[in-house]
Formats: structure tokens, sequence, C-alpha cells
């Protein structure tokens, strides 16, 4: 078949030239991303006493040290003990955070979590409306300008809302301890991730802020349309004004946590050289 023609052909390139972007296309061809030309742009945000959770969250991020510092055999040596609950900081949802019986966080094959990347900027509706929400008519103008957004692509919604943190009133738009009843910060709308996930067959909706759902949303539809398709969240993410709308790809890797509803992330954007 011409798909595995084209993989053959992609693993006779020397590693360096081969990112997950080597993937058959739908003319049986395939593409390759020059890692030694790529520009890697970090997504994640630092994992410390600062980290944004959830207002609800039980607890927070704690690292404990076990040791450190110059040992009696003569060597220095460290070591820590971390412990966070899965969903703060730049993290994964998985789809059975929303969804009874879809993929947990060890299930999610690996294309779905290496894909091309999406860019929607919502900047300036975003800076006008904190509750502002992704609409059909904002991609729709994005696909003119770009083409259609691609099957299997994880969509990243750049807000601006990252140059917040970890200011939790600014970011979260309430900082009431234990509520979350109060808070205001832009995401997708429900029509708009209905027609990403359900026509155009994205992978993962990914944003800036602490939720795929915007703010005030009391019942998370977001998240249960994406889930119920088994695709995946990332919330919290950063640097998205470092990736251009369309042809960079991003590797979201979580912590693979057996069973689990999700994880912390270390994404990592990449930029081919032009």
């Amino acid at each position: 078949m011409a798909w595995r023609a084209g993989f053959a052909r992609c693993w006779r390139w020397p590693l360096a030239l081969i990112v997950a972007a080597c993937a058959p296309q739908s003319d049986g061809s395939t593409t390759g991303v020059d890692l030694a030309r790529a520009r890697f742009i970090d997504l994640s945000h630092t994992y410390d006493a600062s980290t944004v959770y959830w207002p609800t969250s039980p607890s927070r991020f704690r690292l404990d040290t076990l040791a450190f510092g110059d040992q009696p055999a003569g060597y220095f040596y460290s070591a820590f003990a971390f412990s966070t609950p899965e969903h703060g900081g730049t993290h994964l949802d998985a789809p059975i955070h929303f969804a009874a019986g879809a993929q947990t966080s060890d299930q999610i094959p690996l294309d779905r979590l290496i894909a091309r990347a999406v860019v929607i900027d919502i900047t300036q509706q975003a800076g006008a409306d904190r509750d502002y929400r992704l609409t059909p008519a904002d991609i729709e103008a994005w696909e003119q300008a770009n083409g259609p957004v691609p099957a299997n692509s994880i969509v990243l919604l750049r807000t601006g809302w990252s140059e917040r943190w970890p200011n939790r009133l600014e970011y979260l738009g309430d900082d009431t301890p234990g509520s979350a009843s109060n808070l205001h910060f832009p995401s997708y709308g429900v029509d708009a991730a209905r027609l990403l996930v359900e026509q155009r067959g994205v992978a993962g909706l990914g944003a800036d802020v602490a939720s795929i759902d915007y703010g005030p949303s009391t019942d998370f539809a977001v998240h249960r349309i994406a889930a119920a398709r088994n695709v995946i969240g990332l919330e919290n993410l950063t640097n998205l004004s470092q990736l251009p709308a369309t042809g960079a790809w991003i590797l979201a890797l979580p912590v693979k946590i057996g069973g689990g509803s999700g994880g912390p992330l270390r994404a990592v954007g990449v930029v081919p050289a032009t």
C-alpha cells in the first residue's frame, strides 16, 4: 500500500530529519520536519508553588526534598517527591474526564498527542469581552485565510490569557477560595466545538486559559462534546503567540498515569524552518 511505502521512505531518512510528522497524507505521500532547523517552543508553564489550580482543587503542587547535598561517598545527590492533582497547571484532559468508558490518559494513542497545530487567535475579541466564546464564524474566517482545519489536528485557542499567569484573580476572574461560581475567562463556544470535533474531526482542543469551557460555564458542554469523541483537551498553555496560524506541529505528552483522567503536560510546539 502507498502509505506503507511512505513510512518505509521516512524511516530510511536520518532520525534528525524526522518528527512524528512523518505521517501518511491522503495521496499516499509523506511529510517531514527537519528537526535540525526547526524552532521548538515550550508551551507549558512551570509547576511550582505559584501554579494555578481550579479553585475547588483540594490540594496544589507540592515538592518535598528527599535528599540534597554532598554525600559521605564524595558525590552530590538530589532527589525529590512531588504531588499534584491531575487537573492543574499546564495539563491534559483525557476523554474519561467527562465521558464514562472513554479513553484514560494511558490509552490515548500517540498520533492524537503528536499532531499538526492549528492556532486560532481571538485575543482581540477576548480583550473586549473576557467571557468571549469562539464562534463558528471565527473558525470560518480562519479557514478563509488558511484553508480547512485539518482532520486529526490539535486546535490551539490563543486568547492572550497566559500573560496573566500566575495572578489568579486576573487569570480566573475571581480568587475566592474554594469557589468556582464566579469565574470569567474566554474559551470555546459550544457550536464552535461541535464544528471542530464533529465536522472537522480534530484530535484535540487546547487553550491558553484554565478550561476549554469558558469561565461562567456550569455544564462543561465543550468538555462533554470533546470527550464523547475521544478528543483530548489541553489547558493552561502558554507561548501560543510564538506559533504560526498553521504549519507547526505540537507534541503534547502528559505523564502516563494508568487509568488517569488527565495529568501534567509538557507541550512543545515545533515550527519548521521557512
